[in-house]
């Protein structure tokens, strides 16, 4: 057996128990081990004299001890030790908690390396639970791993020691010419450095050639879906004009909702299933595609499905597209969860009998009992919201069906290529004529009366406005944020009162969301508190203020999602975001928001700064956990690695020659992990 391969109970220390734990966090075998990379290093390689050290973040100070403190006792139970330290440019004060023997342990004269916080000032300096190295560390680098409960630092560095100590044989994945070309290290010596390096250079070295290898298995698994994507056969649709349906539109289309509609229906007409993502703004129109899309199947005579996230953006979706759906002839219904059993019964019996040209619905499209006549195209719409398995289950419904997934989330180019890969992507760029960008602002709260003024200045000309809020209800924790409930009472019964003003919410029962929406969209609601339940799926035109309190607790995607619910109708429309936050950070992504409608520069920056885990969450894309690698800030090695993974995929498109079998394997079970093995 190779090396790697072993069973990590063959290590000491590993018995049931321990093997148990480790298998939580993916540990099994030797590879497991050294593949599970460290999360940061304490760096002990340039030690701080104690009056130049960094104030607020961690350094490694060499200082000799000159005295220790007995027990002092704290509130809590809490029993705290102290020593002081000192070096030639003065002394620091050392705390520790709980720990006696981390004191009683330090030598009185003798020398040694402390790592940690150090605060203070210019006259005094502390370091609060200080971890302690021999003066001279044989090792300059000590790796802090990711861990889970019932495995120590300690333990685990040890084992990994272990693992190294045994050079177990780990498959190179990444073939020799692309290492050539790429200047990258084998893996065995990019495996010892990243978890003992010597030197910055050797750690930064055996870093570029595993986050290479992570994008470039990656990569390559993308390159698969789309290669068997693409060999699937579909029944092609006949040509067919598309005049009546531009014809029957109450308003004329932009160039980009034209370009995405030809490249769609060229898509439908070819041997194999279209596999198309349209990305658009907020507002630019992508459910026209979609209706688009629909008419094309309904005159081949099949059927469609379009599945959205919540049942307020189906029905608005139904309410929207049945008057130009029946001019068309084509005969649309609704299939969602609140529905009565025998409604959903006729339902299920309708589409079957093909009584139905396009179906829409939510997740009850996907119940057993939902079947088709003739399926030919399947939508989903905010794609970000459903997972990989989810969008395969409708498409499950027919036989070869085409599909269209719709994103109001802008995804930078490069990571919509890692995740949507085996998708061809069409962006509407273009707002519909007659549409103004919105103005967005950002106030303190100390202006939040001047901006009820405001707001009540457009519902006095007949407008509507929106007030979000971050929470449902007020909780001890948290005490400074904006409950809508509350805020909502708080509101119509003091600034807004004479107004009417609606609640809504995620916790409503189903029937009081409809209530409340359907005020609003007829302007019998005329100012709406809300939590982000409003994000997705409330179109009114006439709704021309978007006022989120506490707007530093939203991301920016979020924010333009919600400034997105505004801005769909001739009058000039605007978003005040309120925050009290004198945070650097946060003032600088309120300020992006405030300089930019464009929902592409508002995402990159958004990946940046949150990580693509947080940006897109890592189970509604399907994307697989990384390891090492980072899809926002490791953009040029994404390139890089795409490139290398296509010229392979070019001359081996299965990765079935022999030296890629170790990629081949790797890509299974990359891709396992999101449900997407390759065939």
């Amino acid at each position: 057996m190779d090396a790697g391969q072993m069973d990590i109970r063959m290590l000491r220390g590993v018995g049931e128990t321990r093997a148990r734990t480790l298998a939580k966090m993916g540990i099994a075998t030797l590879e497991d081990l050294l593949l599970h990379y460290p999360r940061g290093y304490i760096d002990l390689s340039a030690p701080c004299g104690i009056m130049d050290a960094p104030l607020d973040r961690p350094c490694a100070v060499l200082a000799t001890v000159v005295k220790k403190s007995g027990e002092i006792r704290a509130r809590g139970g809490l029993r705290m030790y102290k020593a002081t330290v000192a070096d030639d440019s003065g002394e620091m004060e050392l705390t520790f908690f709980n720990t006696k023997y981390a004191v009683d342990s330090l030598d009185y004269d003798a020398a040694y390396l402390f790592y940690g916080r150090v605060e203070g000032n210019f006259l005094r300096r502390e370091m609060r639970a200080p971890q302690i190295f021999p003066p001279r560390a044989d090792q300059p680098f000590f790796a802090v791993y990711p861990l889970t409960a019932g495995v120590s630092a300690r333990t685990f560095s040890g084992l990994v020691e272990q693992a190294l100590r045994l050079s177990p044989v780990l498959p190179e994945r990444i073939p020799a010419e692309i290492r050539a070309e790429y200047r990258l290290e084998g893996i065995a010596k990019a495996v010892r450095a990243i978890h003992r390096p010597q030197n910055p250079d050797e750690l930064e070295a055996a870093k570029r050639r595993l986050i290479f290898e992570e994008l470039f298995t990656l990569a390559a698994g993308v390159g698969l879906l789309r290669t068997r994507t693409r060999a699937a056969a579909a029944q092609p649709m006949a040509p067919h004009s598309m005049q009546p349906f531009y014809d029957a539109l109450p308003f004329t289309l932009t160039g980009a909702q034209r370009r995405a509609i030809g490249e769609l229906t060229a898509d439908m007409q070819k041997s194999a299933p279209a596999n198309r993502l349209v990305q658009g703004d907020v507002g630019s129109g992508k459910t026209v595609v979609a209706a688009a899309g629909a008419y094309f199947a309904f005159l081949s005579g099949a059927q469609s499905a379009m599945m959205a996230p919540t049942e307020l953006l189906a029905r608005q979706h139904y309410e929207g597209l049945s008057p130009l759906c029946e001019r068309l002839g084509m005969r649309v219904g609704l299939l969602v969860g609140s529905m009565t059993p025998a409604k959903k019964r006729a339902m299920h019996e309708a589409l079957a009998a093909g009584e139905f040209d396009l179906c829409i619905g939510t997740h009850a499209l996907l119940s057993q009992g939902v079947s088709f006549q003739n399926l030919a195209l399947v939508i989903t719409d905010e794609q970000h919201r459903f997972g990989v398995a989810q969008r395969a289950a409708l498409g499950q419904k027919g036989r070869h069906v085409h599909t269209l997934v719709m994103s109001a989330t802008p995804i930078p180019r490069t990571l919509a290529l890692m995740i949507y890969g085996e998708l061809d992507v069409s962006v509407i760029d273009e707002l519909p004529p007659g549409r103004s960008p919105v103005l967005t602002y950002k106030i303190s709260s100390g202006k939040r009366e001047r901006a009820f003024g405001f707001i009540r200045k457009h519902l006095d000309r007949g407008l509507q406005a929106y007030i979000v809020c971050p929470r449902v209800e007020a909780g001890e924790e948290d005490a400074g944020l904006r409950a809508a409930t509350d805020y909502m009472l708080e509101l119509s019964g003091g600034a807004f009162r004479g107004y009417t003003v609606g609640l809504l919410h995620g916790r409503m029962k189903a029937a009081d969301k409809e209530r409340t929406m359907a005020g609003f969209q007829s302007g019998t609601v005329q100012l709406l508190v809300s939590t982000t339940v409003v994000e997705v799926g409330v179109d009114v035109p006439n709704a021309v203020i978007m006022m989120v309190e506490n707007a530093e607790r939203f991301g920016l995607s979020q924010l333009h999602q919600l400034r997105g619910r505004v801005g769909r109708g001739k009058e000039q429309s605007y978003c005040i975001l309120l925050s009290d936050s004198t945070s650097p950070e946060t003032l600088d992504r309120l300020k992006t928001m405030c300089g930019t409608n464009d929902g592409f520069a508002i995402a990159e920056y958004d990946l940046r700064a949150r990580g693509p885990g947080n940006f897109l969450g890592q189970q509604q894309h399907g994307l697989p956990q990384l390891r090492i690698a980072d899809l926002a800030t490791d953009v040029e090695v994404v390139a890089e690695a795409q490139r290398a993974a296509n010229r392979v995929l070019e001359g081996d498109p299965a990765l079935e020659k022999p030296e890629h079998a170790a990629l081949r394997a790797a890509v299974g079970r990359l891709m396992d992990s999101v449900g997407e093995r390759p065939n």
